[in-house]
């Protein structure tokens, strides 16, 4: 086929979405465009003809990527950018989404009365208001009963619903951490249709590719019906039922005086979170609570952080300036859909002469995901002691620690593939984490991470150590002395071109290093044939003879390949302060020197 023949197919799928586009905004982005790829460029001088012809080229360029395919549906439902054309986030392919959701209910649930019941929810960026009305419209219209949370509310909120309202499925409009150009929408399924461990739990497959299947039958959006009204919007109950759900998590060893001498800065990162995390912790005792004005407010454009999200340097820099301001005990930090928890404190061993006032000075550092999860791991033993068949759970990319922690504790211990989806349908679950700020810490009531529980149990722990003339970092070396120091880091390489991807993770398959910080590399598993049980996923995992480990993956839902990087020290069981930091210091030497031989293999 020739180029013209290309670009004349192209240009002819361009006028077909636009004539079904039902947004006039998307419609008429795609009509600039369109003009822009087919604008003469034999007019005017030479500069000119030049400029005009790298303009249309940049237009034809841009068309393409849009249209490359319908973005595409899979176990973290859609996620993408903003924009015109079916390989992006519009409501046009939301209707599609929708339709596709419908039918796939609608054929799990064929004869079965009442009809199925959906939650559907939505955050505060740009595009999530139109995009869950849009999905109550057309659920309505096929005869699903549609439940409308308030607006702009947390995304554990929702997930609470679908459990609560015993609905059969729920749709979370949220690009959760993702940058402001970006919107998506999480699909969970609860009710008649899944009733094993997993209700409640986000997709996985295969009921991804069934729903995408479905979405794939709609012929057009103009064939798609949608209801002009008829679902039910709920009113601020489900809120407060939520937060009652919450306050059951309340430790009963802190009480109101205890808590309201913690002082805690928060920061819901411009996302929809920080009035349900205040009135959660207020409720709990927790008074003594600054919000970060800058970002204390609901703002699509997050325009204080390059990316909203806890993990990204830089990102709590605001609250962190804030808690030196008031002289805070603990930074909690939430990402805007307020799934995630990250948290900050003082660490004595990090205190420098970086200058007067400066966080380095004070010793102010966040801590790793894998640190949490530990913390929030040993009170989910102490909670769970004596409880038959119960299980913590964490991501294969996540620490090694929990496991051993579990079974000091009495308790059994699982491992799954990344994500949420997996940890939640873990069977006696009663905790359960992955490394990226996710915790599920009361699976009964939310299955799946809630940054908002897990905040207000590290208030709690926190306080009842600054009670007991403790820290955090006390904490962190009991479980080092215990266990062996369990010290972790990411290494991520973000790619504008996608396809150097799967170019990164052959060459890793190819040659693997040999050694790992000067330890020999003893195992090269590709996860992709399976490992330990689990099902086979784009990864390859190294392990040295010192017991160092890297697991490499691509990110599901970011242009990233990320790197976990976990060395373990071992650490006398009566070792001081002074032993354990230096432990620490040699841990973090050796992982440096580990990044360094990944970052080499890799070819970044």
């Amino acid at each position: 086929m020739t180029a013209q023949k290309t670009w004349d197919a192209l240009a002819d799928e361009v006028r077909a979405w636009i004539a079904d586009d039902p947004d006039p905004r998307t419609a008429a982005e795609l009509t600039a465009l369109l003009a822009r790829a087919e604008a003469p460029t034999d007019q005017g001088s030479p500069l000119e003809q030049e400029a005009a012809a790298t303009h249309a080229r940049a237009a034809r360029e841009d068309l393409a990527d849009r249209f490359l395919g319908l973005l595409q549906f899979g176990t973290a439902g859609l996620r993408g950018a903003i924009g015109g054309g079916p390989n992006r986030m519009n409501r046009a392919v939301v209707i599609r989404a929708a339709s596709g959701l419908g039918a796939y209910l609608l054929g799990e649930l064929d004869g079965v009365s009442p009809a199925p019941r959906v939650v559907v929810g939505h955050d505060a960026r740009h595009g999530s208001l139109d995009f869950a009305r849009d999905t109550a419209a057309v659920l309505t219209a096929v005869g699903i009963e549609v439940l409308m949370l308030p607006p702009q509310l947390p995304t554990p909120v929702l997930a609470f619903a679908v459990r609560h309202l015993d609905a059969d499925a729920g749709v979370m409009v949220t690009a959760s951490h993702n940058p402001p150009q970006d919107n998506g929408y999480k699909v969970y399924l609860g009710g008649r249709v899944v009733t094993d461990a997993g209700q409640g739990a986000q997709i996985v497959p295969p009921t991804d590719s069934a729903i995408a299947a479905e979405i794939a039958r709609v012929p057009s959006v103009s064939a798609v019906p949608r209801a002009a009204e008829g679902w039910t919007q709920l009113d601020q109950t489900i809120h407060t039922d939520y937060r009652a759900e919450v306050a059951t998590l309340a430790d009963p060893a802190v009480d109101a005086a205890t808590a309201a001498d913690l002082r805690i800065v928060l920061t819901p990162m411009h996302g929809v979170g920080g009035e349900t995390a205040r009135q959660v912790l207020t409720a709990a005792g927790f008074t003594d609570l600054h919000l970060v004005p800058l970002q204390a407010e609901p703002d699509p454009d997050f325009p204080t952080v390059a990316f909203p999200n806890p993990e990204e340097p830089g990102a709590i820099d605001l609250a962190v300036a804030l808690a030196q301001e008031v002289d805070a005990d603990l930074v909690i930090a939430l990402d805007p859909d307020a799934d995630r928890c990250g948290a900050a404190f003082v660490d004595p061993r990090r205190r420098t002469h970086a200058g007067p006032g400066a966080a380095a000075s004070d010793g102010w550092r966040m801590l790793h995901g894998d640190e949490v999860g530990a913390l929030l791991g040993t009170v989910a033993a102490e909670r769970s002691a004596g409880v038959e068949g119960g299980v913590l759970a964490n991501s294969i990319v996540s620490s090694r620690l929990l496991s051993r922690i579990a079974r000091g504790a009495g308790l059994e211990h699982a491992q799954t593939l990344t994500g949420f989806k997996w940890i939640s349908r873990v069977e006696g679950l009663v905790y359960g984490y992955e490394e990226a700020l996710g915790y599920c810490v009361n699976p009964a009531g939310v299955r799946d991470k809630d940054g908002i529980s897990a905040a207000l149990l590290l208030a709690s722990l926190a306080a009842r150590l600054k009670t007991a003339g403790r820290g955090i970092v006390d904490v962190l070396d009991d479980l080092a002395r215990q266990h062996g120091l369990h010290l972790t880091d990411q290494l991520s390489a973000r790619f504008t071109d996608l396809a150097k991807i799967p170019e990164a993770m052959a060459r890793l398959r190819e040659h693997p290093p040999v050694t790992l910080a000067g330890s020999p590399v003893l195992t090269v598993i590709d996860l992709a044939e399976g490992y330990d049980g689990l099902p086979g996923t784009d990864g390859i995992l190294l392990l040295a003879q010192d017991d160092t480990r890297v697991i490499v993956r691509p990110s599901g839902t970011e242009p990233k390949v990320k790197c976990y990087l976990e060395v373990v020290l071992p650490v006398e069981a009566d070792a001081p302060f002074e032993t354990v930091g230096r432990a620490r210091g040699a841990a973090r030497d050796r992982l440096d020197r580990v990044r360094a031989d990944v970052a080499a293999a890799l070819g970044i």
